[in-house]
């Protein structure tokens, strides 16, 4: 992936309280063995009439916000049972960073290994960047060099661990990340293999009681 520095665009306010990874992403989408076309999931009980049409006054149904790049989200955002694919069908829908006053933990760790970006404010914050939506045409940036959110005239400083930062800058999920580190795991594994012979792994093949053929 490319390199991001700036995240840009639309935000769109989904102010629910403790909404869960199940609402996020409903039992019935979790049967792909892939993660295509898991966008049509999201929030689907929300977005969608039992005829499958949507619901006009859900936010991210609204004119202004279809293209929305960012959600400004109630508090316990993500909580719930533990699925990767919420994570997943949020990016796909578009969506590129997420702020709250706080996540569940096993998301918060899932979306952040996912290179999506989580930020983390203060609930008073919250509603003044809220105020601030509403009069900046509900534009936002998010700059990752300077760890700031910029709303208008209002700025809003957050952290992030530096190995997350330099995951959704660098363009890296986990198995990215780790390759990073290739020539220090190649390093260690020929070391421990040298000093503990023992370790090696034998190409021969155990029969059932255990003894190499």
């Amino acid at each position: 992936m490319a390199e991001t520095t700036r995240i840009e665009g639309i935000a769109a306010p989904l102010l629910i309280d403790n909404l869960d990874t199940d609402q996020i992403m409903p039992k019935q989408f979790l049967r792909t063995i892939t993660k295509e076309g898991l966008d049509k999931g999201v929030l689907f009980d929300l977005r969608f009439q039992p005829d499958g049409s949507a619901k006009p006054d859900f936010v991210l149904s609204r004119p202004e916000y279809r293209n929305a790049k960012i959600l400004v989200c109630g508090p316990n955002f993500g909580c719930g049972s533990s699925r990767e694919h919420a994570v997943w069908g949020l990016q796909q829908l578009g969506i590129e960073a997420i702020i709250a006053s706080s996540f569940g933990e096993i998301f918060f760790s899932n979306a952040l290994n996912n290179r999506l970006l989580l930020i983390v404010l203060a609930p008073d914050k919250i509603a003044l960047l809220l105020q601030a939506l509403d009069i900046s045409n509900h534009q936002l940036r998010i700059d990752l060099e300077t760890m700031q959110v910029r709303c208008g005239s209002h700025v809003f400083n957050f952290t992030l661990s530096e190995r997350h930062r330099k995951m959704i800058v660098k363009g890296l999920d986990m198995v990215g990340a780790t390759l990073q580190l290739l020539p220090q795991i190649e390093a260690f594994e020929n070391g421990h293999v040298a000093a503990c012979s023992w370790a090696r792994v034998l190409s021969s093949v155990s029969n059932i009681d255990g003894n190499a053929e």
